[in-house]
């Protein structure tokens, strides 16, 4: 099944059933980064990576290592080598990526909960393509020991699961004793307003939010920059990683051999620039969370969309990737799209180390709209 790059049947023990991002070493089997390339070369992994270490401690039984992106640099989940998992709300649409197995193993009902990366929106995108929640933690909270980079700069793992009660299990498996914060009603919440939205989508997600009470719209004057600053971290620091791996493109997919190419390109000269945008972003989140308890907007600008040509997959990330390069936390979770048989996915940031917080509110909003 193209959910898999391994899957165990076997797995002992009645803990939550956790799937694994192949990008997340597990002892004993390979860590292919969805990539033939790297899969040719790949000896099974020593040990677990301290957040597979962590669950395996805690109970859970490791039902597989879930695929993904070629080098988890795709947002829409397709891969021609080690095939494309299906969408079980609409086969016709991608599962977003590039954690795709991950969310898919949790939509479908075969793991519990999922770990996966996100870098630009990796455990986000393909939470609201197939209707589940995720959480994107804050950069440097969990550690990236026996992962496989993608950006160091903005990498972080974190957990994907069919409810809000689900992603707390994959956070408890990852840091033993997490607990969501008290709700707190008085909080206030920052609706960030970004162009080149569907207007269905923004209706939605406020529809959504007005149920926990008054929203006040908000902007953030460097989002769309922070979109081309994340670019320019995954384009540098991917090629870093896996440019070597061009001398036969055989073993690369048509896609990813131009994608390392022409992202490394397009980087090049930029890094003074992120870094000090990263900087100037990082100040506007912080000095709106200093206003709002949480800021919102949609995870992706319409639905899961059916399978793009070329590289229109990296337009999916334009609402994500700027809360990477910022470094916080965001909770992504369904919410109702009248007239669609697929849901909208609202994203709820909070400041660094929040979490706990994140999760009270996504709670509460799951529950309001029960």
């Amino acid at each position: 099944m193209t959910t898999w790059i391994v899957k165990i049947d076997d797995a002992p023990g009645d803990g939550p059933r956790l799937a694994v991002k192949d990008a997340i070493d597990v002892a004993g089997l390979p860590t292919t980064a969805g990539s033939r390339a790297v899969a040719e070369r790949a000896e099974p992994a020593a040990a677990d990576a301290p957040v597979v270490a962590s669950a395996r401690a805690q109970g859970a039984r490791i039902v597989g290592k879930a695929n993904l992106t070629e080098f988890c640099l795709g947002a829409d989940g397709v891969n021609p080598w080690s095939g494309t998992p299906v969408n079980p709300l609409d086969p016709s649409r991608v599962p977003g990526g590039s954690s795709s197995g991950s969310a898919v193993a949790v939509a479908s009902g075969e793991a519990d909960v999922a770990f996966g990366t996100d870098t630009a929106g990796s455990v986000r995108i393909p939470a609201a393509c197939c209707g589940i929640a995720s959480l994107k933690t804050t950069h440097g909270r969990v550690p990236l020991d026996g992962v496989y980079p993608l950006s160091p700069t903005l990498d972080t793992v974190g957990p994907l699961g069919r409810d809000v009660a689900a992603v707390v299990t994959g956070m408890r498996l990852i840091e033993p004793g997490f607990a969501p914060d008290a709700y707190d009603p008085g909080m206030t919440v920052g609706r960030l307003r970004v162009p080149n939205v569907d207007p269905a989508i923004d209706a939605a997600v406020d529809d959504a939010l007005r149920r926990l009470g008054p929203i006040t719209d908000e902007t953030c004057e460097h989002f769309q920059d922070a979109a081309l600053a994340n670019g320019v971290f995954v384009g540098e620091e991917a090629y870093a990683r896996n440019g070597g791996l061009l001398g036969d493109p055989s073993r690369i997919s048509e896609r990813m051999y131009r994608r390392l190419r022409v992202l490394k390109e397009a980087a090049a000269g930029k890094r003074p620039w992120a870094e000090q945008l990263q900087k100037t972003v990082r100040a506007e989140f912080d000095a709106l969370l200093d206003r709002h308890g949480v800021l919102a907007l949609p995870v992706l600008a319409g639905v899961a969309p059916e399978p793009p040509g070329g590289d229109d997959d990296l337009l999916l990330t334009m609402l994500t990737g700027p809360v990477n390069v910022a470094g916080l936390p965001a909770f992504a979770l369904p919410v109702p799209l009248p007239g669609s048989h697929l849901p909208a996915s609202v994203q709820l940031i909070g400041p660094a180390g929040g979490e706990e917080r994140l999760c009270a509110v996504a709670a509460a909003l799951e529950a309001a709209l029960a």
